[in-house]
């Protein structure tokens, strides 16, 4: 049973920076599902497109796996043979706990959970990246050399499935946006002391980007097609397609 989310219930002085803490992973399930809003929906959806996407002898990739709920999703879609899924995560409380997850499923398809940076994994034979709430907590200055890789290293129509809390404009939008998102998060039992600690915690950690921005990005990197598939209040998610 996963542990409930009080981290930031109590505090007397300022939060600290978030980190992927041993703590962050007792309560990770909880906290997410509790934070994002579509985040169930967004995992129902992801093994219809991997299924059409996954290549025969190809690798599909899950870059800041966390505790592997999309990777789990990928795996079990997987009906072609000779696949094989990296996923990978910069926190060795993650990556422990998302290696002993993947153990006690019984899927056929090979897992490789594996300790490292994102920006430093090669990206080679893949048909399939997930990328899900992960772009936003890696440096601007290096988002843009990942997003080359990535296209570099996937087949003639594979798939990147983006997912990222954005950033928008005009001022009154974001803050129509950050309104309903705070009512949702009240709505699964966060407190305002709650969600205000955790939002100066995640300050000049988790840096969103407008949705125009992340187009770009994938057109210089070489995507073909970019299509937004999902979005719930700041949250949303997109398929950047290499063509054939």
């Amino acid at each position: 049973m996963t542990d409930r989310d009080r981290l930031f219930a109590a505090g007397n002085g300022p939060a600290a920076p978030f980190e992927f803490s041993r703590e962050v992973v007792r309560v990770f399930p909880d906290m997410i599902e509790r934070s994002v809003p579509g985040y169930r929906l967004l995992l129902e959806l992801t093994p219809l497109m991997v299924a059409r996407a996954v290549q025969l002898d190809s690798r599909i990739y899950d870059l800041g796996c966390s505790l592997g709920a999309a990777t789990l999703a990928a795996r079990r879609a997987v009906q072609v043979e000779g696949v094989e899924i990296i996923g990978v995560d910069t926190s060795p409380e993650m990556v422990a706990r998302c290696r002993q997850i993947m153990a006690a499923d019984n899927s056929r398809v090979p897992v490789e959970v594996i300790e490292g940076d994102a920006c430093n994994l090669p990206i080679e034979n893949a048909s399939v990246v997930m990328m899900y709430f992960t772009l936003q907590f890696i440096a601007r200055d290096q988002r843009d050399a990942l997003m080359a890789r990535i296209a570099k290293g996937l087949r003639p129509g594979g798939v990147l499935l983006l997912a990222e809390k954005l950033a928008f404009e005009p001022a009154d939008h974001q803050d129509w946006l950050d309104t309903h998102h705070h009512d949702f998060k009240r709505a699964q039992g966060y407190s305002d002391l709650e969600i205000a600690r955790k939002r100066q915690a995640l300050e000049n950690v988790l840096v969103p980007e407008t949705r125009a921005v992340h187009h770009q990005r994938l057109k210089t990197a070489g995507f073909n097609q970019i299509i937004d598939w999902h979005q719930s209040f700041n949250f949303a998610a997109m398929a950047a397609i290499k063509n054939r």
